[in-house]
C-alpha cells in the first residue's frame, strides 16, 4: 500500500510529480519556451499567497498533468489520494471536440468548474491569473478571446479565495484595457476555412472512412467478473488479467485492478465505472484515445451490459498502428491539397532551407525520370509541408491549427515524430501517448466537417 503523504511531503511530491511528467513530453510554455513547471510553480505560488493547505497545494502542482501529460486520475489518486485526485479531477476539462465548436465545449467546461468544490475553485483562479498575463503580453488577438472566458469563468468561480476572486478581476480589468475588444478572427471563421479544404468528395470521403475504419470493439479484451462478495483467495481465473470486473446482482458496476487485491472481498478494492470510462463497442479509435488520456481504463457495454474493457496496453495492437498511420497520411493529403488549392498565393519555396529544397529537386527528377509524374510540391516530405504550413496565417493551416502558433507548432512536431515511431515498429504507449491524444483529438475537431 501506497504510503500518505502529508504537509510539505505532499506538496514536495507533487511537485516533483508535476514537473517530471510535464518534462517528459516535452512541454514548455507556448509564448516563453520556459519548461511548463515555472507556470506550475507561478500557480502553485500564488495558491501559497492565500492557503497553507497542502492538498490545494498538491493539486496546484498537479493541475494540467492530466490533459498534457500521459498521468491518468487513477494514477494520481494512488500517488497522492482521494482528496487530491478530486482536486485534479474537478481541474480537468470534461469536454470532447465532438461536443461542438469551441464556444459549446466551453460551456461544458464552465458547468464542470461551477460545481467544483471551493478549493478546485481557488486553484482556478490562481491558473486563470498567471495565463492571462502570458497569453495577453504575447498574443493580444487570442488574448480578446481568452479574456471572454475567463469573464465567463470569474461569474462561476465564486466558491474560491476572495482575496483571490478579487484579483483574478483585476488581472482581467488591467489587460482588457491594454488589448481592448477589438474583432478577433473567431472560430467559425475558422471553421468556414476547414469546410472548404474539406470539400472535396475525395478529401471528406477519406477522411470518413479512416476515422470509422475501426472501432473499440476491434482492441477490447474480454472482462472477466466476480460478484462483489467473492473472497479474493477463493477466486479462481485471476490468473494473468490486469483489470477486473465487479458485479452487483448480476451487473458489471465496478472494476478491481489485479495489482490492487487483498486478501478480502472484491467490493473491498471496487472502484466505480465512471460515466466517462463507459463507452459503446462501436465507440471510434478517437474517442477510446481520449478517454484513456483521463482513465487507466475503460469499459465497453454491449446491450447495455458491461462486457469488455481497453487500457492503454491494448493500444498497441496493429489495428491502431494502421489506423494512426492512416490518419496521418490523411492529414498530409489535405495539407497538399489545401497548399496546392492556395495555388500561386502562397510562395512556400522561401520557406524551406536550401538543403531541403535541393532534396525535393532530386526526388522530382527521379520521378520524372521513371515516368511518374508529379509536382515539386508532391515530392516534399511531411515535415517540410507542416514547416511551410504552420509559418502561414492562410487557409491551410486551419488543419493544424491550436490556440496558438507555438501551439501549432507542437502538433506539426508531433504528427512528424509520431509517424517516425510507427515506422520503426516502436512503443507508441509509452513513449509517444501525448502526442496521440494530440492526434485524436485533432482527428475528432476535424471529423465534424464531415
Amino acid at each position: 500500500m501506497a504510503e500518505v503523504l502529508v504537509g510539505a511531503a505532499l506538496v514536495d511530491a507533487a511537485r516533483d510529480f508535476a514537473c517530471r511528467a510535464h518534462a517528459q513530453v516535452g512541454q514548455l510554455r507556448k509564448y516563453t519556451g520556459q519548461p511548463y513547471a515555472e507556470h506550475l510553480g507561478r500557480v502553485a505560488g500564488i495558491v501559497a499567497t492565500v492557503s497553507e493547505d497542502a492538498e490545494m497545494l498538491a493539486a496546484a502542482w498537479l493541475h494540467d498533468v492530466v490533459e498534457d501529460t500521459p498521468v491518468t486520475i487513477e494514477e494520481v489518486g494512488r500517488h497522492f489520494g482521494a482528496s487530491v485526485r478530486e482536486l485534479v479531477d474537478a481541474l480537468t476539462d470534461v469536454s470532447r471536440p465532438q461536443d461542438g465548436n469551441r464556444a459549446q465545449r466551453k460551456a461544458l467546461d464552465l458547468e464542470h468548474l461551477a460545481r467544483a468544490p471551493a478549493r478546485a475553485q481557488t486553484v482556478k483562479l490562481a491558473d486563470l491569473i498567471d495565463n492571462c498575463q502570458d497569453v495577453c503580453k504575447h498574443d493580444a488577438g487570442f488574448g480578446r478571446v481568452f479574456l471572454s472566458e475567463m469573464a465567463q469563468l470569474l461569474d462561476v468561480l465564486t466558491a474560491g479565495d476572495h482575496a483571490l476572486i478579487q484579483r483574478a478581476r483585476k488581472t482581467h480589468e488591467k489587460w482588457l484595457a491594454r488589448v481592448g475588444k477589438a474583432p478577433v478572427q473567431t472560430e467559425q471563421q475558422t471553421d468556414r476555412a476547414l469546410e472548404a479544404l474539406l470539400a472535396q468528395p475525395r478529401s471528406r470521403r477519406t477522411l470518413s472512412v479512416f476515422v470509422r475504419l475501426f472501432s473499440a470493439g476491434d482492441v477490447a479484451e474480454p472482462l472477466r467478473s466476480f460478484d462483489a462478495g467473492t473472497s479474493v483467495t477463493e477466486a479462481n481465473g485471476l490468473s494473468g488479467a490486469s483489470v477486473l470486473g465487479v458485479r452487483r446482482s448480476g451487473v458489471v458496476q465496478g472494476y478491481v485492478r489485479a495489482d490492487q487485491l487483498g486478501e478480502g472481498r472484491f467490493a473491498d478494492a471496487m472502484q466505480p465505472i465512471a460515466p466517462t470510462q463507459r463507452l459503446q463497442m462501436d465507440t471510434v479509435l478517437s474517442d477510446v484515445v481520449l478517454a484513456l488520456t483521463r482513465h487507466d481504463y475503460v469499459f465497453l457495454a454491449e446491450q447495455g451490459m458491461v462486457v469488455s474493457y481497453i487500457g492503454r496496453p491494448q493500444m498497441q495492437g496493429a489495428e491502431v498502428r494502421m489506423w494512426l498511420f492512416g490518419m496521418i497520411t490523411t492529414l498530409e493529403m489535405l495539407v497538399t491539397e489545401g497548399l496546392r488549392a492556395a495555388g500561386d498565393s502562397i510562395e512556400w519555396q522561401p520557406l524551406l532551407s536550401p538543403a531541403r529544397l535541393a532534396k525535393a529537386h532530386e526526388m522530382l527528377r527521379l520521378r520524372t525520370h521513371a515516368g511518374r509524374p508529379a509536382s515539386l510540391l508532391d515530392c516534399l516530405q511531411l515535415s517540410d509541408k507542416l514547416n511551410i504550413v504552420r509559418t502561414l496565417d492562410a487557409t491551410p493551416r486551419a488543419l493544424i491549427r491550436g490556440q496558438s502558433r507555438a501551439e501549432s507548432q507542437r502538433l506539426a512536431r508531433d504528427l512528424e515524430n509520431l509517424r517516425n515511431g510507427l515506422a520503426h515498429a516502436q512503443d507508441i504507449v509509452s513513449h509517444d501517448w501525448a502526442q496521440i491524444a494530440r492526434l485524436a483529438h485533432r482527428i475528432e475537431e476535424l471529423a465534424r466537417f464531415t
